[in-house]
């Protein structure tokens, strides 16, 4: 199985016990992206400051490449959420962080 990892980051899938190998799989260089629309649907003032508020469109997925035989594709959630009837698109699941509260890695894979 080819896992192919299309976010910018080095993923690091966990053991679900507590102990057990630590699985990196780095990126790949490539990272697929939703196109991002802003437009501006409201003003609000905040302590006399006049403030956009915005609504964020999301459109077209880049970068994502077309289903391959033993091949699956980590991303981001937007971008699966953009995706639905992918079966080859994974988003890591059932993080695992640190003392400081940062993530360090995931159990599982899963699908949106």
């Amino acid at each position: 199985m080819n896992i192919i990892n299309l976010t910018p980051h080095a993923l690091n899938l966990m053991p679900a016990g507590p102990t057990g190998p630590v699985v990196t799989i780095p990126p790949s260089g490539l990272v697929a992206r939703c196109a991002v629309d802003r437009v501006q649907v409201d003003t609000i003032t905040v302590d006399g400051i006049s403030v956009p508020v915005n609504q964020t469109r999301f459109g077209e997925v880049s970068d994502l490449p077309d289903p391959q035989p033993d091949t699956i594709y980590i991303v981001s959630a937007l971008v699966a959420q953009a995706v639905p009837d992918r079966q080859d698109v994974f988003i890591v699941d059932d993080s695992v962080r640190d003392e400081q509260g940062r993530i360090i890695g995931a159990r599982a894979l899963a699908h949106v």
